[in-house]
């Protein structure tokens, strides 16, 4: 008795014991968290954005009290101190969320990761998402942190929006400044050129400004870019208000939310319509 032979284009009939299914955003998003609390630069980026922001904060606030000059703000908002470490810990940020994107440009991992997801908005989004939490709960516990040391050291009884402010408005800022330096990197596909573009962003205003403010003509223009800048929004989040009648607290959060969404959704369609 002869055995038939399968007919040509037949199945065979084999069913893998794995699992299929399709890939979601979840597993984007588990992908990506690999990624980045594998990369050295992550530590290094964030140890550094921990290290200057409390340092400094609390190095301020040693100083206020310390100071006759610095007596009544303390006791009228301690908090607001937090502010000088986190303008430092903004750089570190900025550098974080370029590197997050760019590093795989840089390693050519970033044609493996489009063949294994070829959906390249969802790896984007995975990337933002992973990031923007990675850099708020970190942010939030050390301005929380903070503020307990600040007190401790400076007295004073801050109100309930004080510490709203100086901690989960001051970390969603920086969280929101890290996406745009995200979307920057996803643009440029270059961490050096990225990362000047961020810092040119944030510094060269408040640089431009101080050449313009001895001009008559050009003052207003100064003040403008003044209370627009980077720096000067970061520290309105941690009043409140602008005493020169700029933007308030939750306007500067819309200001920078506005500014990211914008750089994602150009990097979205770049992503779509570029090479990689």
């Amino acid at each position: 008795m002869t055995t038939p032979h399968p007919q040509p284009g037949a199945s065979a009939g084999y069913t893998s014991p794995i699992p299929v299914r399709p890939a979601r955003l979840a597993d984007a998003i588990t992908s990506e968290w690999t990624k980045i609390r594998s990369l050295r630069s992550t530590m290094w980026t964030l140890g550094a954005m921990v290290g200057l922001h409390f340092g400094v904060g609390t190095l301020t606030a040693w100083i206020a009290r310390e100071t006759t000059e610095g007596t009544d703000f303390v006791r009228d908002d301690i908090l607001a101190l937090g502010f000088f470490g986190a303008v430092l810990a903004s750089l570190c940020v900025i550098t974080l969320g370029v590197l997050t994107i760019t590093s795989e440009y840089g390693t050519g991992l970033i044609r493996t990761t489009m063949t294994a997801c070829p959906s390249r908005a969802r790896i984007l989004t995975a990337k933002a998402v992973v990031y923007f939490v990675l850099v708020f709960s970190v942010s939030t516990v050390t301005t929380l942190l903070l503020g307990v040391v600040q007190v401790g050291i400076a007295g004073g009884e801050p109100s309930g929006g004080q510490w709203l402010r100086a901690t989960l408005g001051a970390s969603l800022y920086l969280a929101l400044l890290g996406l745009l330096s995200l979307a920057v990197g996803s643009l440029i596909r270059h961490s050096a050129g990225a990362i000047t573009i961020m810092l040119g962003f944030v510094l060269l205003p408040l640089v431009m400004a101080l050449f313009m403010a001895g001009s008559g003509g050009m003052r207003r223009l100064s003040e403008w870019l003044v209370q627009y800048s980077i720096p000067s929004q970061l520290g309105v989040v941690y009043e409140g208000e602008m005493m020169s009648g700029g933007p308030s607290g939750p306007a500067a959060l819309v200001i920078i939310a506005v500014l990211a969404g914008a750089a994602l959704g150009g990097a979205y369609a770049a992503l779509e319509s570029r090479d990689v």
